[in-house]
């Protein structure tokens, strides 16, 4: 990912340092399991965690001639050492260090993804409370359906959000999976204790079964889970999207201080920020499909998958991070117009009580569809003639209700969504509550 889409803790997350670390953290671990078989002396793995760090330098320049990362990696470390670089990746095969450490940096990342998530969730959680009483027009299709409150639509992207954290948090922890169980994963090089010694002390889990890696679908699942959060934040930038258009004007980007909407004309105030979310968003979805082309391998493992991962992996998370991240900075500044939303429901002239007029029409004794007609014609009628709604029955002699056009009680439960959106926190979430 370029650095204008990488926020600096994901970045560091899968940097190469950090790479070159925790495969130095795993073969001191590899080295303490062995030494508890009795295989290795005791001291091995205090020296590989003494020795000095890899030089990222020195590891591509030995990879120069090596033409394989994990032996050149193995060749620096075992050469930094005084005593013992004899012992160094006993047993183990590459994948080992590789898919090990994939499931840490997978877990790290994932645990500023799912932070990430609450604080977004906080942010429309408060929209949401702060607007449960400013009515808008709800709309269908892009048309005037029937009246709504901002707090309703944005608590409706809130148990989005709710739902977007259980699905990460179950991904996390599907990927959270590391393996020392050798070049075919049947343990012949390496025991079972060694491995899960290994990967306890890391905090993952044995892949039970393994070929040479970890099973490829763990991955594909993360990533498509990663790309259904992203799709979350397409529909809500796409929310921002429509209702900052030009004639409609009910909420708004901020505008800062010298920033220019366009390099032609002086008056755009484009929705940039919900634009680039949106195309982030189709950048996920293209890493979820590679990430499925990655799970059939040839028998124990070729490495088809090993060039897509080192692209696909760290830039799907890194641009979830930072489309979490300008998600949050978007809505922690809108600009909402509540004047302009309630202007844009009185020009709908009443129609969007439509249904509550249909209803009252059938309660008073109407047939359903004789009812549903009057009110079309009448609704058409309106429209052709600049008259509201309630104007055209009346001409139309048919008895209506003054309740029938009320906002009131058109929005008396709007705020039930708002209600049970309050009793969310962090926490609860960190927990993994039940879903939502």
């Amino acid at each position: 990912m370029i650095e204008r889409y990488s926020l600096p803790e994901m970045r560091a997350v899968w940097g190469e340092r950090r790479l070159l670390e925790l495969w130095q953290e795993i073969e001191a671990l590899a080295a303490e399991g062995w030494a508890t078989e009795g295989t290795l002396p005791a001291e091995v793995a205090a020296e590989i965690r003494c020795a000095p760090a890899v030089d990222p330098a020195a590891w591509k320049a030995r990879e120069e001639i090596t033409r394989h990362d994990v032996a050149a990696f193995v060749d620096v470390l075992a050469a930094s050492m005084n005593d013992h670089g004899r012992w160094v990746h006993y047993g183990l095969t590459s994948s080992d260090l590789l898919d090990t450490a994939l499931g840490v940096r997978l877990g790290e990342a994932s645990d500023l993804l799912l932070e990430k998530v609450i604080t977004l969730f906080q942010t429309v959680q408060s929209l949401a409370e702060r607007h449960r009483d400013t009515v808008m027009a709800g709309r269908t299709h892009g048309m005037w359906a029937e009246p709504t409150t901002f707090g309703h639509k944005m608590a409706g992207f809130g148990f989005e959000l709710i739902r977007a954290h259980h699905r990460l948090q179950a991904a996390a922890a599907n990927v959270r999976y590391g393996k020392l169980s050798g070049p075919v994963g049947n343990h012949s090089t390496v025991p079972p204790g060694v491995e899960a010694h290994v990967v306890g002390a890391l905090g993952l889990n044995a892949e039970p079964a393994a070929t040479q890696v970890v099973g490829r679908d763990r991955h594909a699942a993360f990533l498509t889970t990663v790309a259904v959060v992203g799709a979350t934040l397409e529909r809500l930038a796409t929310e921002i999207r429509h209702l900052s258009r030009s004639e409609v004007a009910e909420v708004a980007e901020a505008f800062t201080e010298g920033q220019k909407g366009s390099s032609a004309m002086p008056h755009k105030k484009n929705p940039i920020l919900a634009e680039n979310v949106t195309g982030l968003a189709r950048l996920l979805r293209g890493y979820a499909h590679a990430g499925l082309e990655n799970v059939a391998l040839w028998h124990e493992r070729d490495i088809s998958h090993s060039s897509v991962e080192r692209i696909v992996l760290p830039d799907a998370c890194l641009a979830l991070d930072f489309a979490l991240a300008r998600m949050d900075d978007l809505l922690q500044a809108l600009h909402v117009d509540e004047g302009r939303m309630r202007s844009n429901l009185e020009a709908a002239a009443g129609s969007v009580f439509s249904q509550r007029v249909l209803l009252g029409l059938i309660r008073r004794g109407m047939s359903r569809d004789d009812a549903y007609r009057t009110v079309q014609e009448a609704s058409a009628a309106a429209v052709a003639g600049g008259r509201t709604l309630a104007e055209a029955l009346e001409e139309a002699g048919v008895e209506d209700s003054a309740a029938d056009f009320s906002l009131d009680e058109a929005l008396a439960h709007a705020d039930h969504g708002v209600d049970l959106l309050r009793g969310v926190t962090p926490e609860w979430l960190r927990s993994g509550g039940e879903s939502a």
